[in-house]
C-alpha cells in the first residue's frame, strides 16, 4: 500500500493518534522519528510487542488508507464545487 506523502505530512497528528491508540505502548517520540515511515513503524510494533507482521500489517496499512481516503474524497469535493 503506497500512501501519498502530502498526505503523511499534512494529517500526521492524526495517523500517529490513530497508530497510538491501536498500539499505545509506542510513544510518540518513538513515531516521530520514524517520520510516518511504515516500514519504520511496523518495526516498532514488532519489537514493542512480539507480534508477527501479519498480525499488524493490515491494520496498520487501514490507518494509512482511511486517510488516503479522507484526502481523495476531500479533492473530490473541491472539484466538484469547482465546476459549481
Amino acid at each position: 500500500m503506497t500512501i501519498n506523502e502530502t498526505t503523511i505530512k499534512g494529517r500526521w497528528h492524526e495517523i500517529k493518534g490513530d497508530i497510538q491508540k491501536a498500539w499505545g505502548k509506542l510513544t510518540d517520540d518513538e513515531l516521530e522519528k520514524t517520520k510516518g515511515d511504515m516500514k519504520s513503524i511496523s518495526g516498532l510494533i514488532q519489537q514493542r510487542y512480539g507480534d508477527a507482521k501479519e498480525d499488524y500489517s493490515k491494520k496498520l496499512s487501514d490507518i494509512y488508507a482511511k486517510f488516503e481516503e479522507k484526502k481523495d474524497a476531500a479533492v473530490v469535493g473541491i472539484k466538484e464545487k469547482l465546476k459549481s
